[in-house]
Order: structure tokens, then C-alpha cells, then sequence
């Protein structure tokens, strides 16, 4: 029986699905954050489940190979990166072994269908093109970083690995315009003050344009001093393209409302995945790292295996960009999305680079790609890119109606895409592979694009 603050002497057998080491006394497992597969540590219980227990590592006997020292030196304070104190090859190892558990366990599939994950084998860093900062004062101190792991407590940070260097100065040059004028964050010491005035700055960049924008979330339009900060951010972001005030005066978890003003440059920013160029404004979706999305989507691509006479359903297409990367080898392709404002966007970047064979509809994919099909459009080819809880059981149910000759599945995490592969499995489609890519390099997060085929 494992005794609560009774310190132990254990062995690591496995890695848990947010990273964490797993090791077993009798059977009863004990989650160790910061422990590794292969290592025998020294542990004190600090919560005890019924079904399981948790452990706070106090040392290290012996050491994992892959075991690295963090090279960030906020690591085990911040909630961001958990993975840092692995080497680069025993993360993806990691993550392909979490990949397998769930194809296997959840999906009922054999873990031999899951391929090694795509990695950012160069540089594991530096790669975030947007970082949301809170603000607020701690202990008596303006702080801007990052939270703690499961708290809104904010962990002060002057740089941050894995974001990009430009947002490394932004965030400096706000934390001295924040102390030279002593405007007052909206929270202090985790708690919501009616009398602030700052709340975050979100920081957004093009990584192949250069061009970047500045979003700051304030509590009230007339915020002080906001001409001394553009002065600042103006003199030494060289490629600064648009700064914004947001006002969100709410006691809320959300970051971003729809009052927006530019206060100085543009409304949005430009980038591009491949050959397409987008408009980033500060509510658009786009991926994080755009290096590993051109990657993602040429895989999305490969999949679909289209030769340029097919018709592609597009469901939670977004603001589209995976649309454009399909509409190259398609002759027609829907992009069907729920949020209004993502759809405007996607019917613009299609005009913008030029895409004609693309056609976008708003609305609940389950609902509009059925009656796309009663009105006379077949589908070849189904790609879906749902959010983290995956895709809608009745888009599933329209997809074995439809019988399109693939399905191509993206994924951002493997749990739910195990379980919707089950259900498509029963509906009549078979799973070739399960191509993981690491789209969140120090962090537990995978990403997977699954290629299917009508049995």
C-alpha cells in the first residue's frame, strides 16, 4: 500500500501521456513529473488516488540516456515546456510511443500502422510565430510571462526559448514601458483589479515576410502612455507592421474580444505556408509553426492522392489554408466551417492567391457536407481537420453515407483521432498509416495526419 508523504525508492517503467514517468508499486501506479523511462528515483508521494498516486521526484539515482539539462531556466517553474529535460530524439521516441498506445488501445489498431515522427531535427526551437502574454503584478512587481502549471500564478520571463526572437524583445520593451510609467496590470496576484489597465500583449509574426504586429489587451480605450510604447516598439522592431489595442474589460479566462483598434500601421500582417500568402489579422487562426505546417499540409496532401479530376470535401476547414493546399491537384474543393469570421477570411485568401476551383460554406460540417451530397455533389476524396475533441459523430456517419474513395484525417490529438479511426474502421474504412509531426517541439503535444481507404 503507497502511504502519502512516505518517501520511495522506484524504478520507471513508462512515460504518461503528458510526459510525466510512471512507476508501479504492486500494480498501483505513481505519476513522477520530471522523471524519465529507465530511471530509478528517489520519489515522496504527495497524493494518493484510489486507482493511482502522485510523486514529487526528489533525485535522480540513475540517470536516463536521454536525459538532458533544460536549457531553459525557467523550465520547472513554467507550464509551457515539459519535455525540455529530454534530448530531442527521446521526445519524438516519446511521442511516437504515445502515437501507438492510443492507436492500439483506444482505436483498436495495430501500433505498426503509426510512422516515426516528422521532427525539426536542426533547431527544436525559436519556432512560435505568436505568444500571448498575461500581465499582471506579483508580490508587489509587474510580471509578464507565462503561467505557472495549473495556476493562474505568473511565472516573470525575460526569454523564452521557443518563441521568436523579435517576441523576446517585444516582451522586454513592454515590461520597461509597464515600470517607466507604472501602468497597472488588470490582475494582481491572481485576482481581477476593476482599477487596471493591462492584461496581455499578444505578439504575432511572419516568419517569411518579417513583418510583425503587437496586440495589447487593455481594460479601457484610453490607456496611458500608449504613444511612449509605439515610439519604443517602433525604433527597434525592424520589421514592425501593425500595433493594436483589443479592450476586454471582463473578469474572464478569454483573452481577445472583438473591439479592435489600430493604432498605428496596418490591420493585419502577411505570411505564407508554401507558395499561398494569408492575411493574419489578430483573431485568425494560423498555425504556430510554420515551418512543420508546410510539412503537415504537404503530407495532407500526399495522402489525398489526388491527380487533378477529383472533388474534395474540406470539413473545419478554417480560414482555409489547407483548402488552397488541396485546390493545386483537385478540380473542386468545399471548405465547410462553422465560425463565420474564418470562412470571410478563407473566401479572401482564395481570391487572393488566385484560386478559383475553391468554394467555401459556413456551417456545421455534419449538416452541410449531407446535403451538399443530396444536391448532386459527390466526394472523392474527404479530408477533416477537427478541433482537439474530434470529429462530430454524425460527420463520421456522413462519411461512410458518402463512401469517398480516401479520407484524410489531421489531427491535434491521438486520443480522439484513435477513437473516430474505430468508428471509420466500422464504417467501412481502413487505416494504411498514421504519419505523427512534431508540430510543438519541448512540449507533449503531436500532431498526425491518418490516410484511409474504402474497404
Amino acid at each position: 500500500m503507497v502511504v502519502k508523504n512516505t518517501e520511495y525508492i522506484l524504478d520507471i517503467v513508462s512515460q504518461g501521456y503528458e510526459g510525466e514517468g510512471i512507476a508501479k508499486v504492486d500494480g498501483y501506479p505513481i505519476f513522477i513529473e520530471g522523471a524519465l523511462k529507465g530511471e530509478k528515483v528517489k520519489v515522496k508521494v504527495v497524493k494518493v488516488n484510489k486507482n493511482f498516486a502522485y510523486g514529487k521526484l526528489l533525485e535522480v539515482i540513475e540517470k536516463s540516456e536521454g536525459r538532458v539539462e533544460p536549457k531553459c531556466e525557467y523550465f520547472k517553474r513554467c507550464g509551457g515546456c515539459k519535455l525540455q529535460h529530454m534530448d530531442y530524439k527521446t521526445q519524438l521516441d516519446f511521442k511516437w510511443e504515445r502515437v501507438k498506445d492510443c492507436i492500439k488501445k483506444i482505436g483498436g489498431l495495430s501500433e505498426e500502422l503509426v510512422e516515426y515522427p516528422i521532427g525539426m531535427e536542426e533547431k527544436p526551437y525559436e519556432y512560435r510565430n505568436k505568444v500571448q502574454l498575461p500581465i499582471g503584478m506579483v508580490k508587489g512587481k509587474p510580471a509578464l510571462g507565462f503561467y505557472a502549471p495549473r495556476s493562474h500564478d505568473i511565472i516573470d520571463i525575460e526569454e523564452c526559448l521557443i518563441q521568436e526572437e523579435d517576441a523576446n524583445k517585444i516582451s522586454k520593451i513592454t515590461r520597461e514601458w509597464i515600470e517607466e510609467f507604472n501602468i497597472m496590470p488588470a490582475f494582481v496576484d491572481g485576482k481581477f483589479n476593476k482599477k487596471g489597465l493591462l492584461r496581455h500583449v499578444m505578439i504575432r509574426k511572419g516568419f517569411k515576410t518579417g513583418e510583425v504586429m503587437v496586440v495589447i489587451i487593455a481594460t479601457r480605450k484610453d490607456l496611458t502612455h500608449m504613444n511612449e510604447l509605439i515610439r519604443k516598439l517602433e525604433f527597434h522592431i525592424e520589421g514592425l507592421k501593425s500595433i493594436i489595442l483589443n479592450i476586454n474589460s471582463r473578469d474572464t479566462n478569454v483573452i481577445l474580444t472583438p473591439e479592435f483598434y489600430t493604432l498605428w500601421g496596418e490591420d493585419y500582417i502577411k505570411d505564407y505556408i508554401g507558395e499561398f500568402k494569408f492575411n493574419i489579422s489578430p483573431l485568425s487562426f494560423f498555425q504556430v509553426n510554420p515551418e512543420q505546417t508546410e510539412v503537415l499540409y504537404g503530407k495532407t496532401l500526399e495522402y489525398a492522392e489526388l491527380a487533378g479530376e477529383e472533388t474534395v470535401f474540406d470539413a473545419y476547414c478554417g480560414t482555409g489554408s489547407i483548402t488552397l493546399f488541396l485546390s493545386q491537384k483537385a478540380k473542386k474543393v468545399y471548405g465547410v466551417e462553422i465560425v463565420e469570421p474564418a470562412i470571410v477570411n478563407a473566401r479572401e485568401n482564395a481570391k487572393m492567391n488566385c484560386v478559383s476551383n475553391a468554394e467555401f460554406f459556413v456551417g456545421k460540417s455534419e449538416e452541410v457536407i449531407p446535403k451538399l451530397i443530396k444536391e448532386g455533389v459527390k466526394a472523392d476524396v474527404i479530408v477533416v481537420d477537427p478541433p482537439r475533441k474530434g470529429c462530430d459523430i454524425k460527420l463520421l456517419k456522413a462519411i461512410g453515407e458518402t463512401k469517398p474513395e480516401r479520407v484524410v484525417y489531421v489531427s491535434c490529438d491521438p486520443s480522439t483521432l484513435a477513437r473516430d479511426l474505430k468508428i471509420l474502421d466500422e464504417l467501412g474504412y481502413r487505416t494504411e498509416k498514421v504519419q505523427p509531426v512534431d508540430m510543438f517541439p519541448q512540449t507533449a503535444h503531436i500532431e498526425n495526419v491518418a490516410r484511409l481507404v474504402r474497404k
